[in-house]
């Protein structure tokens, strides 16, 4: 295993200091003869990020992302593990295509890929997947999802938040009622009303999620909301969490960035689900963030072929890619407030999802699993440049603040000098 010795690199934002990494640790001493050496005068080191939330596609959807590619997608935008969701082709909904997902993690071997299971089986709402074995199995899922579709069934919900609660799961809803966003095609409001798009009310998300803290309270169980996008849900969490339900949340950067407005173009690369909200919205979302009624950035990274893309826009799929921009837009909102980067980006999301490796502060003694990134750097986002297979960025031709210089996984460089090692 190589050795690195990273020079005047700021840990966190403090002063300036050197991490030599050897046997996979940050360890002490002096560098030994050969020890790869890095400049890293005015980059920032991190915990390596930590995504829960990302789409793989593999099995089933190769021809859009598969687990090496988005793994090396995951590496270039700092990450270090990914939570692979569960909506792949055949679903994510027993111990075999768990445990296959994980595997082809591991031989990529450029993040850690940990599945998520799904809550029913087929993704169909009408009798719950094979949670227990999942969880016995050696992927040892603990967060399962039906992303993509929402888990309506107030009844079933309550059984999975039960269910899991024995191995201290979690369920990750998608909240949305889907009887209010039949034929849905962005966010039901001015601006939908302008273009003649059927609209996805703010409700059919708060609904779901104040029924779900209420069911998840009376439980005592675990519940993690995806993908929060109204102020009105903000408020549902914040009123959930003063009560001490155990409850969790996250926001992607699209959500903290980009409102209903870029749908004016009937450019399909900006339909996603939940649909892209207000200005109102945005800035609330941003505020909870900060304040911690949100807990994570969480991408959603969402990779499609062409043809799914390419085409009308009532007839394209919902979806972004967001692994390797995340950090540049969560600086754009945050700023430089590394420590709260981390915490949003990295220790927390690792908790929630048990990866006890990861989220921890670079520092003599722990995992050398970190990323540096440059604050000063501006870059122009070029689809054709991106490690995902597929190219539905929002982002392109944006210039972004901020870039990974750098990615280790236990001491294993998986980005030097921002472009992927393997």
């Amino acid at each position: 295993m190589t050795q690195y010795l990273i020079k005047g690199v700021s840990v966190l934002g403090r002063k300036p200091t050197d991490l030599l990494i050897r046997d996979g640790v940050i360890a002490e001493g002096d560098a030994a003869e050969g020890t790869q050496v890095i400049d890293a005068g005015g980059l920032v080191a991190l915990p390596g990020l930590v995504d829960l939330h990302t789409h793989l596609r593999e099995p089933g959807r190769e021809d859009a992302e598969t687990v090496e590619t988005g793994s090396r997608a995951a590496a270039r935008g700092g990450y270090t593990a990914v939570c692979a969701m569960a909506n792949t082709s055949p679903v994510a909904d027993t111990a075999g295509v768990v445990e296959q997902v994980y595997r082809l993690g591991r031989e990529a071997g450029l993040v850690d890929v940990q599945p998520i299971g799904a809550v029913t089986v087929g993704l169909a709402g009408e009798r719950l997947a094979e949670l227990g074995a999942m969880a016995t199995s050696a992927a040892q899922v603990r967060i399962f999802s039906d992303d993509g579709h929402c888990v309506a069934d107030p009844a079933l919900m309550r059984r999975a938040l039960e269910y899991v609660k024995a191995f201290d799961g979690v369920i990750a809803q998608h909240a949305e009622e889907p009887r209010l966003t039949e034929g849905a095609q962005m966010h039901e409001g001015e601006v939908a009303t302008r273009l003649g798009l059927t609209g996805w009310p703010a409700v059919a998300e708060e609904a779901i999620i104040a029924r779900d803290v209420l069911l998840a309270e009376h439980v005592g169980s675990r519940l993690h909301v995806c993908h929060l996008s109204t102020a009105g849900s903000v408020d549902v969490l914040r009123n959930a969490k003063a009560r001490g339900v155990k409850v969790t949340a996250e926001v992607t950067p699209h959500h903290l960035l980009l409102t209903d407005e870029r749908a004016t173009s009937y450019d399909p690369v900006f339909k996603v689900n939940p649909p892209l909200r207000t200005q109102a919205d945005v800035e609330a979302l941003r505020r909870a963030l900060r304040e911690g009624v949100i807990d994570v950035v969480a991408t959603d990274h969402a990779p499609h072929a062409v043809e799914d893309k390419e085409c009308e826009w009532a007839y394209a799929r919902p979806g972004m890619l967001g692994l390797e921009t995340a950090i540049s837009i969560v600086l754009d909102v945050l700023g430089e407030d590394w420590d709260l980067i981390a915490e949003r980006m990295s220790r927390t999301p690792a908790r929630i999802a048990g990866l006890t490796e990861h989220g921890r502060d670079p520092k003599r003694g722990a995992p050398a699993t970190l990323t540096l990134v440059d604050p000063a750097a501006r870059w122009v986002v070029e689809p054709g440049e991106s490690a995902s297979r597929s190219r539905n960025t929002p982002y392109a031709g944006m210039t972004l603040p901020g870039r990974i210089m750098a990615t280790f996984l236990r001491g294993e460089a998986t980005v030097l000098d921002g472009k992927a090692v393997k």
